[in-house]
């Protein structure tokens, strides 16, 4: 298994690639979901421990490539999408409190772990669900069981052991067996040089999106070496 920069930057289309596979309609809310094949085998362990239970998982989110996470970022930045209800784009923001705003729940292209193949949505991306009868189920089941299934929360809610990233997302699970190899060659591999093509990406170095964000994540998520 050879992990380059179009793997990490996700500038390829996972329908080509013969290591990803399309996921089942039956486990997801629309087609075209794409998942690594070793994330997907695992996630059907899961599903199915999951089912028996009475747990509901749907996915939402799952392979996202470079094209679709700068359509993301852009409509952003660009004002399209409101920001957590904010047009970010008009002159009361600078570029860095653009950037610093998006990042709350949004990652650049180029640095989502939603590239890899590994990385997943579940149920819903809003985090009034999770406050829910049905939604506070799901995440206990989740944070009891998915790590028997090789699956862990990236971004868990801050604290002094992840001061830095994204806002908590009960949402996101990672195959980790997979995905600490990429989080581990990701700053080895990749430089702000790399950071280029979309609107904002001046800000990535200043914002410091690799220390803080790909790094910024739960500790059992993260390599030992880093």
């Amino acid at each position: 298994m050879e992990i380059d920069k179009i793997w990490l930057t996700g500038r390829f289309n996972p329908a080509e690639r013969l290591d990803f596979i399309e996921v089942p309609m039956q486990y997801c809310d629309e087609p075209a979901h794409y998942l690594h094949r070793d994330a997907f085998r695992s996630w059907l362990e899961l599903y199915t421990a999951a089912d028996k239970a009475g747990i509901r998982l749907e996915i939402i989110s799952s392979t996202r490539n470079f094209e679709r996470q700068k359509r993301i970022w852009e409509n952003k930045w660009n004002g399209v999408t409101l920001t957590n209800g904010v047009n970010v784009s008009t002159d009361e923001f600078t570029d860095l409190e653009r950037a610093e705003r998006i990042l709350k729940y949004s990652a650049m292209p180029g640095s989502s772990r939603h590239h890899w193949g590994t990385d997943l949505d579940v149920n819903s991306v809003e985090p009034e669900y999770f406050e829910t009868a049905e939604g506070i189920e799901t995440f206990d089941w989740m944070h009891e069981n998915a790590l028997k299934f090789g699956f862990g929360q990236p971004y868990t809610a801050k604290s002094v052991k992840r001061r830095f990233g994204y806002e908590e997302e009960k949402w996101h699970w990672s195959y980790l067996p997979l995905s600490l190899k990429l989080t581990e060659a990701y700053p080895k591999l990749i430089t702000y040089e790399d950071y280029k093509g979309f609107d904002g990406a001046q800000t990535a170095a200043s914002m410091q999106v690799i220390e803080h964000f790909v790094l910024g994540i739960s500790k059992p998520c993260l390599p030992q070496e880093l």
